[in-house]
């Protein structure tokens, strides 16, 4: 598969592909731990002219004259296009991000997913009158920012990007994509699938380069209209620290410690088919994951004996091997992110919990660590309120629903958390007091592109998915109009 991949790749500014400024970036696979290929590193000057392509192509009004039935249906033949070269996509996401190739396969059918409903949101953008009198007229209308700069997370490229510009291009804006170095080359099939859907030059612009040039660059430039940041809490302060300073609105998506509590009464068969995609899936490097259990003492036990099976049935090994969904999982990004997770588990070892399973990496090449079960995890320790992203999973143990309740919201995230219960009441308790911005009650990852998504606290602010991301992107203008 590897002999398959071209040896160098490029950016893309104004529909043409170009080198960068800053030279060529390695991208290893970490599926074996050898190089890959080689990507073009944008600098900053690369980074100024995708957004005046942007701005040029906005101002044109190529994008806001047509009818948004017209932009709607460029915007889903992109994910048209994602699916009929889903296979070659699929492929080369698996081997630079070290994923199974089956996830990888949900990761381009979910990214056409948000080209097909958001492509059909473009012409439900209604403005409305407002009553002053029978002596004026009065209506809103919805206006494009311009120029969106969209910085995109490594854990899903290609689907996190097609979640951003979506809905920027549904609404008219303009696009400036900054790709993840660990992971670029398949967001190269998104510039393809505009300029078969006909999208004009300069309305996507895509390019790959370090955060503190081209990340920075990007969110601090004056002239974008906003900028959507998914990452860390860290680097998400500094980008919208960089949007403040020229009064850009910044989405920002950063990350969780995310808990789902077990009552007595749960069908646990439910919920380990929940913690497998929970915490297992892209090796744990999911913003959403289930990173802490929180079980009853009543079903404690075996809960943590039942995660312990489902850790250590799963295949590990290189994702491109893994084909067919099943219990496997494929390698974490690098070797520097599992040295991290490694260590963090080493951590909560020192401080008390025991390592039930798991906990090393895996004696091969590759960045591969051993799914990692935790139990006697108390609130105190480090581990407990600090994002592993990584396939760790911390067992906690409680025994009432408050002391629960507590225990969830005892961190400075919330981005999503979970119940599982037959007691419908203590299923709305929870979803009233536990503090994130979504809740899945009996299925976590409940819900789809249809519904809105973002965090309370830390995790960030603003929602993305669901029609609540189109407002990201639109300014409201009112006009009166005193009729005689």
């Amino acid at each position: 598969m590897t002999d398959q991949i071209q040896p160098y790749w490029q950016n893309y500014v104004n529909g043409k592909w170009i080198d960068g400024g800053a030279g060529r970036l390695r991208v290893d696979n970490p599926g074996t731990g050898e190089a890959l290929a080689e990507m073009a590193l944008a600098d900053a000057a690369d980074i100024d002219a995708g957004v005046k392509a942007a701005m040029a192509c906005h101002a044109s009004g190529v994008l806001t004259a047509m009818r948004p039935v017209e932009r709607g249906r460029m915007v889903n033949r992109m994910g048209t296009y994602l699916l009929q070269n889903l296979e070659q996509i699929a492929t080369v996401l698996t081997l630079e991000s070290g994923k199974p190739y089956w996830e990888a396969v949900i990761e381009v059918e979910g990214s056409a997913r948000y080209f097909e409903y958001y492509g059909n949101q473009a012409e439900t953008l209604e403005g409305r009158s407002i009553p002053l009198g029978e002596n004026y007229l009065d209506f809103t209308i919805y206006e494009p920012f311009g120029v969106s700069a969209q910085i995109i997370p490594w854990n899903y490229p290609v689907e996190m990007t097609a979640r951003g510009i979506a809905a920027a291009l549904a609404t008219g804006n303009a696009c400036v994509v900054k790709t993840p170095e660990l992971d670029p080359l398949s967001c190269h099939w998104l510039a393809r699938a505009a300029e078969d859907a006909g999208m004009p030059d300069g309305a996507l612009n895509i390019m790959c380069g370090y955060g503190h040039e081209a990340g920075a660059a990007l969110a601090g430039h004056p002239d974008i209209g906003n900028v959507v940041f998914t990452g860390s809490v860290e680097t998400g302060i500094k980008v919208a620290t960089a949007a403040a300073a020229n009064v850009v609105p910044a989405v920002l998506e950063l990350g969780g410690k995310s808990a789902a509590i077990v009552m007595p009464d749960a069908d646990l068969d439910n919920f380990m088919d929940s913690v497998r995609w929970g915490i297992f899936y892209n090796a744990g490097q999911v913003c959403s994951a289930m990173s802490r259990v929180i079980a009853h003492r009543d079903v404690h036990d075996e809960i943590v004996a039942r995660c312990v099976a489902l850790a250590e049935s799963l295949s590990v090994g290189p994702g491109i091997e893994r084909r067919d969904f099943g219990a496997n999982m494929g390698a974490m990004i690098s070797d520097g992110q599992r040295d991290r997770a490694e260590g963090l588990v080493a951590g909560a070892e020192r401080d008390g919990a025991q390592i039930v399973t798991g906990g090393h990496r895996l004696n091969t090449p590759g960045a591969f660590l051993a799914p990692t079960v935790l139990k006697d995890v108390t609130p105190d320790m480090h581990i407990s309120g600090t994002e592993v992203f990584g396939p760790v999973l911390s067992v906690m143990k409680t025994d009432t629903e408050d002391q629960a309740l507590e225990i969830a919201n005892g961190t400075e995230y919330g981005l999503v958390g979970g119940i599982f219960t037959a007691d419908i009441d203590a299923a709305h308790r929870a979803a009233r007091h536990i503090r994130a911005g979504q809740i899945f009650i009996n299925e976590w990852f409940a819900g789809g592109v249809e519904t809105p998504f973002g965090g309370f606290g830390k995790s960030g602010y603003g929602r993305e998915k669901g029609r609540e991301a189109l407002w990201n992107y639109l300014q409201t203008k009112n006009i009166a109009y005193r009729t005689r």
